[in-house]
């Protein structure tokens, strides 16, 4: 048994890491202060994604992500890790796309991939905290989901048995094929990179990225096909424009407002129990606790 399986990722800002320069002035992310870094629980699913291959002879796991050229760094950071390849869907047309609209175009170049057994992603993005891009994807596939997976325990050619874990507790649950599963950060963490794999996969390009090198990759290309990426505009999917991007995003963001946390004054307590009585005491006082 062989499966075609997509795991759908997304290059994200590090908001782990957010500091006084993360917001801009208009209440937009500015990404160009935040390092970008591979979605934290895509990995998870990445994961997951991999350990089938392993166990399945033939199986090919491809990743799907939206974004700007740059996005492509996560591609190869998967096949570093095990993949085969992926598909960079890219261009204006997919700018300021909510969750509506970045499932509509995912599933639009889903369809254009064809068959596929097994849609594996991240519960939820750390820049959006939102997770519903994953179902909204199956939905708009008509295809089954499970959410908040931690283990894919079995699969066979018609069936999958997945560990789900909830918020009181662990369900084992069983889905057909095929159908769209969401991994949570609880599930094992994604293996590293492979030296070889690394060394194989370092010159993978899309086209916008071989054209904006200064490095002539003809030659290479053409007789190491397996390096090119596949990039995608609104023009390579079936779509109508008015769900694409902007226009096709009803989520409209009235305010955002940037917190952060500065250190005051501070106050050095010996081991001493009086100090720590006046302390529990004053923080009582001001409300902090109790």
């Amino acid at each position: 048994m062989s499966l075609n399986i997509i795991v759908l990722a997304k290059q994200v800002p590090d908001t782990r890491n957010v500091g006084k320069d993360a917001m801009k002035a208009d209440g937009t992310v500015n990404r160009a202060a935040l390092p970008a870094i591979y979605n934290p629980e895509d990995l998870n699913a990445l994961e997951q994604a991999l350990r089938i291959k392993t166990k399945f002879e033939g199986t090919q796991v491809h990743v799907l992500t939206m974004g700007p050229v740059r996005a492509a760094e996560i591609i190869r950071e998967s096949m570093y890790r095990g993949a085969d390849g992926g598909y960079l869907l890219s261009g204006r047309e997919f700018a300021g796309s909510d969750t509506l609209a970045t499932s509509y175009a995912l599933a639009a170049a889903i369809r254009k991939i064809g068959k596929v057994d097994l849609i594996l992603c991240g519960r939820q993005a750390i820049d959006g905290d939102t997770a519903q891009v994953g179902p909204q994807v199956a939905e708009k596939l008509g295809l089954p989901q499970i959410t908040y997976a931690e283990e894919i325990l079995h699969i066979s050619e018609s069936e999958v048995t997945v560990k789900r874990r909830l918020e009181k507790g662990i369900e084992t649950v069983k889905g057909p094929l095929p159908i769209l599963i969401t991994v949570n950060g609880s599930a094992a963490g994604c293996r590293p990179r492979h030296a070889k794999l690394t060394l194989k996969y370092k010159n993978a390009k899309t086209v916008s990225e071989r054209q904006a090198s200064s490095t002539d990759y003809t030659e290479l290309f053409e007789t190491h096909p397996y390096l090119d990426i596949p990039e995608w505009g609104a023009s390579d999917i079936e779509h109508e424009p008015q769900w694409l991007g902007l226009a096709g995003s009803p989520t409209k963001v009235k305010q955002i407002e940037s917190v952060v946390f500065t250190a005051k004054e501070s106050k050095r307590l010996t081991p001493a129990d009086n100090e720590i009585e006046d302390l529990i005491k004053e923080l009582i006082t001001n409300h902090t606790i109790g």
